[in-house]
């Protein structure tokens, strides 16, 4: 069977962005911190991509004193970053690894659930013609791309962010399943990169690119995947703040 990203990593610069991406993430998994430490880091990781990812998406981001989170779009980016943190992402790691469409229903249904009336829809993908089965597509091209992990991140990324197959919080869906596939694939294991803020710093620039990557022109969608890993790289260097700070 051939491989439909093949060709994708072999667009000029899209390999060596991805093997920087690797290399950035593994120098923070060398940290000295991360090496015992590294659930705390995870989780300060967690809920910087978490505020990060609600910014793009125009919420608000500050964190109530009494925990009590009214905008809809933070609180269900909060709770995306929970389950992408501690035990309940190594179940929704297994999740993704034997069917990711379960996965990425769970991650619509915690991000989603205060922006739906009906919840019938959470989960669901839209009832539009075509949806179902590029979904079902992105499934298939998960569980059997050899392509670097970065790539396929990217791939995911790009996909449901242009996509919108469920028609609510598929931004935050999209950022979220970007980061279980860096943690399913061992390219961040633990989690803790945060490429989210490169991202918010640059939200222009990250709406320009999708929508490069929604043309399917080969230089556009490299320059999506070689962003997409220069996010990787700037989120390392986040991750390197994080684990300086905790240490």
């Amino acid at each position: 069977m051939n491989d439909p990203l093949a060709p994708l990593v072999d667009l000029p610069g899209v390999r060596d962005a991805a093997d920087r991406a690797r290399d950035a993430l593994a120098e923070v998994h060398r940290h000295k911190t991360n090496r015992r430490g590294w659930p705390v880091t995870a989780a300060e990781a967690a809920v910087r991509a978490a505020r990060s990812s609600a910014a793009l998406e125009g919420a608000a981001t500050e964190l109530p004193a009494d925990g009590r989170v009214e905008d809809p779009v933070l609180a269900g980016s909060l709770r995306v970053g929970q389950s992408l943190d501690g035990d309940a992402l190594r179940n929704l790691v297994g999740v993704w690894q034997r069917a990711p469409l379960q996965a990425l229903a769970r991650l619509h249904l915690q991000a989603a659930a205060d922006l739906v009336a009906d919840e019938q829809s959470l989960g669901r993908p839209r009832a539009d013609a075509g949806v179902a089965e590029r979904l079902d597509l992105l499934g298939q091209t998960v569980l059997g791309s050899q392509a670097p992990a970065p790539v396929i991140a990217a791939v995911v990324h790009g996909d449901l962010i242009t996509g919108q197959p469920f028609g609510t919080a598929d931004g935050v869906v999209a950022r979220a399943a970007s980061r279980l596939v860096a943690v399913a694939s061992g390219f961040d294991a633990r989690g803790l990169g945060v490429p989210e803020v490169f991202w918010m710093r640059r939200r222009a620039a990250y709406l320009d690119a999708a929508a490069g990557f929604a043309s399917g022109q080969p230089d556009a969608v490299g320059a999506w995947v070689i962003q997409c890993c220069d996010a990787f790289v700037d989120g390392a260097r986040e991750a390197m703040s994080i684990a300086d700070a905790a240490g």
